[in-house]
């Protein structure tokens, strides 16, 4: 196998050390020299260089701002400063910033020189490595969520066409005419449509460029509670909005958020409660709104409060896909709002939330 290639800027004012770390290295190294920042600089613009080694007393530019220089349009390379004095703040400044992979005190000990340049090479391959490792999960990853939507969206054609069977089959009036398999099927049905929804809202979330939209909560949530009411006629609602200044905001990833939380307000209700309700709380100001949601369900235990925005988590208390509350987060995260809950067995639970005001 052949050794690769590692390629060499030394940045030095003085020709005699050009010279001397040439007569050293050119065995070991593809070697490139340049006698100020302003060469270094032209010669990393046409080479792609892997070390650079850059004197700190230079005229005009010193190793350290030559290499804070670099850091923006020159980022891989790793960078070894080499300095003929103790200078312990620029030193200290330059490691902070992260501008050197390590110094190196003049003159320089061939076989420490050696060692910090096959260390720094190393230093450089781990990093392309890491970058290229990145670059092929992303591609995966992107494929990966396309290939869900794309069967989800197939799934959800033909399951629709189900469920409108279904009601046909209620106006007909003959949904009890086969016991009790209209229902079984209707029951089926709707529990796929509920999984592949969330599963298009995930991909939706993950791959939308936030947008700006007037929003209008009322509005809102009135239409949200008309969607998921359905599936409890008994709930009530408590609902308070006090907005009187325009509020812009995602108006997609707002809908999912305040959808989720609503839907589970209803599901997780207690079967034997005689007063289930939902208390909506929405405050709209200049710099945010402020979104409180009560139920007095059957609440979280306090050990799965920390784990319930986390993807695929279900309690043996609750039954669904795992993916709300984390689509949930997600959301907020794109937006920049928070979310916090509040929650035991006895009084229900209570979500805060925060978005802020893109107006």
């Amino acid at each position: 196998m052949s050794t690769p290639t590692v390629r060499v800027l030394y940045i030095d004012d003085e020709e005699n050390n050009l010279q001397a770390f040439r007569a050293s290295f050119r065995r070991q190294y593809e070697i490139y020299t340049a006698i100020s920042a302003a060469e270094g600089l032209l010669i990393m613009q046409n080479v792609d260089v892997h070390v650079v080694i850059a004197d700190q007393k230079m005229p005009n530019t010193t190793g350290v701002e030559f290499f804070k220089s670099i850091v923006e349009t020159h980022p891989d390379p790793i960078r070894i400063l080499l300095t003929g004095y103790t200078d312990i703040e620029a030193l200290a400044d330059a490691i902070n910033h992260g501008d050197i992979y390590r110094y190196i005190t003049k003159p320089w000990n061939d076989l420490e020189l050696h060692n910090s340049i096959k260390n720094a090479y190393d230093a450089y391959k781990a990093k392309i490595d890491l970058r290229n490792k990145m670059t092929e999960l992303e591609k995966t990853n992107d494929e990966l969520n396309r290939f869900i939507y794309s069967i989800s969206h197939e799934l959800r054609a033909p399951l629709v066409s189900v469920i409108g069977i279904i009601n046909l089959v209620k106006m007909e009036d003959l949904y009890h005419s086969s016991g009790e398999y209209w229902s079984l099927i209707e029951t089926c049905s709707n529990k796929l449509d509920y999984y592949i929804q969330k599963t298009l809202q995930y991909y939706k979330n993950t791959k939308d460029v936030p947008d700006h939209s007037e929003i209008e909560f009322e509005k809102l949530i009135g239409e949200l509670i008309e969607l998921h009411a359905y599936s409890d006629k008994d709930t009530k609602f408590n609902v308070n909005i006090n907005q009187n200044v325009k509020f812009v905001g995602d108006a997609f990833r707002i809908e999912v958020i305040l959808s989720n939380l609503i839907s589970n307000a209803i599901k997780y209700q207690k079967s034997n409660e005689p007063n289930k309700t939902v208390n909506i709380e929405i405050d709209v100001t200049e710099h945010q709104a402020s979104i409180n949601i009560n139920d007095n369900g059957m609440g979280i235990l306090k050990e799965h409060l920390e784990k319930i925005f986390t993807q695929f988590f279900k309690s043996k208390m609750h039954h669904g896909s795992g993916l709300g509350l984390f689509i949930v987060k997600e959301a907020l995260n794109k937006i920049n709002g928070t979310i916090n809950v509040s929650s035991n067995i006895e009084d229900g639970t209570t979500f805060k939330i925060t978005i802020p005001n893109a107006k």
